[in-house]
C-alpha cells in the first residue's frame, strides 16, 4: 500500500495485519479520487471505518485542509498513527476510537462539518443506512458536500431510501455517491 499521489506520494504505509481489515483495491481508490480531484483542495474530510487510514491519508496528501479518521478497533486506529507519522501529516487529522454512529454524533456536539465523507464498513457486517441517516441527520456534512460508500456490489437494500445517488461499480466493489442537498 502506498500514497498514489501528492505530498506524500510514494511513501509506504503499514498494511493492516490479518483479516479484519480489507483494503480498497488500488484501482478503485485512483477511481474514487479522480472522482473526488475538483472537490479535495482545502476540504474538510471524514474517514469512517478507516481501517488503515489510507483513503484519509491520501485525502491529506492531495490538498485536504483536515481529516477525521474513525474506527472501532483500537489497533486500527494505532495503525492509523503511524501512517500519519510515516507521512508527516499528524497535525492535519484527529483520531476517534469507537463506534461510526457515535462519533458522527460527537463530531456533531463539536460542529465539524465535512465537505466529504467516506464510509468503507465492513462488507455484510454493517448496516449503511442508519449510519448514512445519522450523518445527514447530524448535518455533519456540509451543505453542497458530497458522501462517498464503498460496499459490496450485492448491498444494495439501503439505497432505495435516497435520492440523488450516484453509483461506479468496480467488479464486486461498488461507490454510491449521495450529494448532500437531499
Amino acid at each position: 500500500m502506498r500514497v498514489i499521489a501528492g505530498k506524500a506520494k510514494g511513501v509506504k504505509l503499514k498494511p493492516p495485519k490479518g483479516i479484519g481489515v480489507r483494503p480498497t483495491a488500488d484501482r478503485v481508490k485512483e477511481a474514487l479520487f479522480n472522482i473526488l480531484a475538483p472537490r479535495i483542495d482545502g476540504v474538510y474530510f471524514l474517514d469512517l471505518y478507516a481501517g488503515s487510514g489510507a483513503i484519509g491519508i491520501e485525502a491529506l496528501s492531495r490538498g485536504a485542509h483536515y481529516c477525521v479518521f474513525v474506527d472501532y478497533k483500537k489497533e486500527n486506529t494505532a495503525l492509523i498513527r503511524d501512517n500519519l507519522d510515516i507521512t508527516g501529516l499528524t497535525e492535519k487529522a484527529r483520531l476517534i476510537t469507537g463506534d461510526a454512529e457515535q462519533a458522527v454524533i460527537k463530531l456533531a456536539r463539536d460542529n465539524y462539518k465535512a465537505g466529504l465523507v467516506y464510509l468503507d464498513p465492513p462488507y455484510g457486517k454493517t448496516k449503511i443506512q442508519p449510519v448514512v441517516l445519522s450523518i445527514f441527520n447530524h448535518q455533519v456534512v456540509d451543505q453542497g458536500g458530497l458522501l462517498i460508500i464503498e460496499h459490496d456490489i450485492k448491498d444494495q437494500q439501503w439505497i432505495e431510501e435516497f435520492t440523488n445517488i450516484r453509483q461506479k461499480r468496480y467488479g464486486s466493489t461498488c461507490l454510491s455517491l449521495i450529494s448532500s442537498h437531499q
